[in-house]
């Protein structure tokens, strides 16, 4: 979906598209409109996702956590495309820092499981044969078979013995799925809330601490403001692997179109190879 023809669907929605800033353009489309936020998903199939978010948002209003509210409870589907509405965040104040993200992910796991809606399990490993796939000859065969071992020998990450009692994650915690308003932190992008072990929130700033250059310090603040470092847990090294077999995976689907892709494959896949954990990755 090009934005010319997101601009259609909101058309088409009774939503004035020329008056629509383009913020992001993915699998959704979104459009500043107004005191508004649209979100125009790329196929009828992102209907249910669509539908959960949004029962995400009225689930978390409801428990008071601070996080993206929407404007109408129901998507609309438009030429075969789901289109949300989300009240527009206020201008931020400053960046959003690890220790902003903190206090929410605290009060997201304190959370029982939602009522009237199911949270997936957070599968990790899930793209990897598809983003494998994508890259075809642009990679090496030998670096897919590497990848798609490891990705088989890290499945058994459900097996692991969790420090936190499993329930409601962000599934993406990391400080730009944060907005710092002039009322505090607010969680964005509820696109990925699972139900699963609440570790996998917090091994997402442990490894970019190891591998993309987190400042230490704002590592340590960020433990110290949720209470609990992962990496004394001794489940941390099979979550960590599993993600960094996805992100190495994720960045080969770029490979055939991007050679800069292909160079951080190619880097990514050399260190898991040589078994280094400070390899510097670079964020793609």
């Amino acid at each position: 979906m090009d934005e010319a023809r997101a601009r259609e669907v909101l058309d088409g929605a009774g939503l004035p598209a020329g008056e629509a800033g383009l913020l992001a353009l993915g699998e959704n489309a979104v459009f500043a409109v107004g005191d508004l936020v649209v979100k125009v998903g790329r196929d009828a199939e992102l209907l249910g996702r669509a539908e959960r978010e949004l029962a995400l948002a009225a689930w978390l209003a409801e428990a008071g956590v601070p996080a993206v509210r929407a404007a109408e409870e129901r998507p609309r589907l438009v030429a075969g495309h789901p289109v949300t509405l989300w009240h527009r965040l206020p201008d931020a104040v400053r960046p959003p820092e690890p220790r902003d993200l903190a206090p929410l992910l605290r009060r997201v796991h304190a959370l029982p499981e939602p009522e009237g809606f199911a949270l997936p399990r957070r599968e990790l490993l899930g793209g990897v044969e598809r983003w494998l796939r994508l890259a075809g000859d642009a990679i090496d065969p030998a670096d897919a078979a590497f990848l798609r071992e490891r990705r088989d020998a890290f499945a058994p990450a459900a097996a692991l013995t969790p420090h936190l009692a499993p329930g409601p994650i962000h599934g993406d915690a990391l400080p730009r799925n944060v907005h710092v308003g002039p009322d505090g932190p607010v969680l964005v992008d509820l696109e990925t809330f699972s139900s699963d072990l609440r570790e996998h929130d917090l091994v997402v700033l442990a490894l970019s601490r190891d591998r993309y250059g987190l400042d230490p310090a704002a590592y340590d603040a960020f433990t110290e403001a949720y209470g609990w470092d992962v990496r004394e847990w001794e489940g941390c090294a099979v979550l960590r692997g599993a993600r960094e077999t996805a992100s190495c995976a994720w960045v080969a689907q770029h490979a055939p179109a991007n050679p800069k892709a292909l160079a951080e494959f190619e880097r990514r896949v050399a260190s898991l190879r040589d078994g280094d954990p400070e390899v510097r990755w670079y964020p793609f």
